[in-house]
């Protein structure tokens, strides 16, 4: 509820910070203060207007780009049925939807999200969604830091590198301790030694991601599992491009006890890097340790379906400081978002769209590799997403840098954050990559070697 200060309200605040009225404390300053007036065009006629702002947008230079860009944020179609739905005004409401008594419709929505995520990950409960993937992987040790009592947190270094900033970010704050694995020379996790590293029973999780940041398949053997299981540390699986989901087997079935990750690859758009959709799915052991809401189906008064807030501590609204989490944005537009196109989708769709995902990669894969120099990275299985190193002499940043000039964003440049890989780049293809783009893209590489040994020889 919204609740105005009275005037003797603001007289107390006022008086406290040492001003005399509102418009003294919002006054700017002097010495920065403009001192003449705004020189702002006169006020147009609508159709003038549209066409000024046509005209602006003619002058953005990504037009009619070819993508191949992934890691982390994808490109997949997204069905009308979708925005026409999720865009209705009972959707866009301007205050939260979690009043059981006039938000009926917004709570069933949450509890079939809640029910998808259960489904694709193979775990028994899941939340009302968090922020992003990324906040979702460190609310995630939390849980696990909370229910072994351990402060040490093994991350692989395949993990998305944007997602482990952020649990260490988390992680100072709590004075939590945090590892990495290394890399195996296939590109996924080296868990060779695990059952050492996990001998001493310090960690309280291990997270993995698969497909990884590199697009492999990261799934741990019968070996790296009994190690986890012996030492009491808990698995946590990593899930950044959604989509696997539809072909992958789920974390569950490779033991992970708990699964965090980014739904955005269900009809959320690209849009810049947000507003996304986080996902926590865990055992029924972490119930009480899950962050965040979760949506119960029950009967009303009448014996009626009805929807409702449950299984929240009270710590979460009174006693904050020893909540099992201090997130609040639950991003529920944008699970709504998901589900309809879940539910649009339906299983076989999702897995057609998935398997789609495979073979545009595939053939990606096998185009470039046919351009002189030009290799896989890794020889690890992947999803949608391939690693592709350059030839000697040459720099991944150099190369997308030339096909950015012939109009192809053609990845990202793993030496960004990996500087062992300073000749690889990370290059996406989902079911919206046609075989045209991808031969585009395997001449423009070949265009590039050829400009390239003409320039060594001039």
């Amino acid at each position: 509820m919204y609740t105005p200060h009275t005037q003797s309200d603001i007289e107390q605040m006022l008086e406290t910070v040492g001003v005399p009225t509102l418009e003294a404390l919002l006054r700017v300053p002097d010495a920065v203060a403009l001192k003449r007036r705004l020189d702002l065009p006169e006020a147009l006629p609508e159709t003038l207007l549209v066409e000024r702002l046509n005209a602006y947008a003619l002058q953005n230079k990504a037009l009619g780009h070819t993508s191949f860009l992934g890691a982390g944020a994808y490109r997949h179609y997204c069905p009308p049925v979708v925005g026409s739905l999720a865009m209705r005004g009972e959707f866009l409401t301007a205050y939260t939807p979690y009043q059981a008594e006039v938000s009926q419709g917004y709570l069933q929505a949450i509890y079939e999200w809640q029910t998808y995520v259960c489904l694709l990950t193979g775990l028994d409960i899941a939340n009302a969604s968090v922020y992003d993937g990324a906040t979702a992987l460190a609310e995630g040790a939390i849980m696990a830091v909370n229910a072994t009592g351990r402060r040490a947190i093994l991350v692989s270094k395949a993990v998305h590198p944007n997602y482990r900033a952020v649990l260490r970010t988390y992680a100072h704050g709590m004075e939590l301790e945090v590892e990495e694995l290394p890399l195996a020379a296939d590109g996924t996790t080296d868990v060779a030694k695990l059952d050492a590293k996990l001998a001493d029973k310090r960690f309280a999780a291990v997270a993995l991601q698969s497909p990884n940041f590199f697009g492999a398949i990261d799934v741990p053997g019968a070996a790296a599992r009994a190690a986890l299981a012996s030492s009491g540390t808990i698995p946590i699986a990593v899930v950044a491009e959604a989509m696997s989901l539809g072909a992958l087997a789920p974390p569950a079935a490779w033991g992970a006890q708990i699964a965090v990750g980014e739904a955005q690859s269900f009809g959320v758009a690209v849009a810049y890097g947000g507003p996304y959709v986080g996902f926590i799915a865990a055992g029924t052991e972490h119930m009480r340790r899950i962050p965040g809401r979760l949506v119960g189906r029950t009967v009303d008064g009448e014996g009626r379906p009805a929807y409702t807030l449950t299984l929240q501590a009270r710590e979460q609204h009174i006693r904050r400081e020893k909540a099992t989490s201090n997130i609040c944005t639950n991003q529920a537009h944008c699970a709504l978002i998901a589900t309809i196109y879940l539910a649009a989708l339906g299983a076989s769709g999702l897995r057609r769209c998935a398997t789609l995902n495979v073979e545009r990669a595939h053939a990606l894969a096998e185009r470039v590799a046919r351009v002189p120099g030009f290799t896989r990275a890794f020889s690890a299985p992947s999803f949608n997403e391939v690693a592709i190193e350059v030839p000697h002499g040459m720099t991944a940043g150099g190369v997308l840098a030339a096909l950015q000039e012939k109009r192809i964003l053609g990845g990202v440049d793993l030496g960004r954050w990996y500087p062992e890989f300073g000749r690889c780049m990370l290059t996406a293809a989902t079911e919206l990559t046609t075989d045209a783009e991808i031969e585009q893209l395997g001449r423009a590489l070949e265009a590039i070697v050829a400009e390239r040994k003409e320039a060594v020889r001039a």
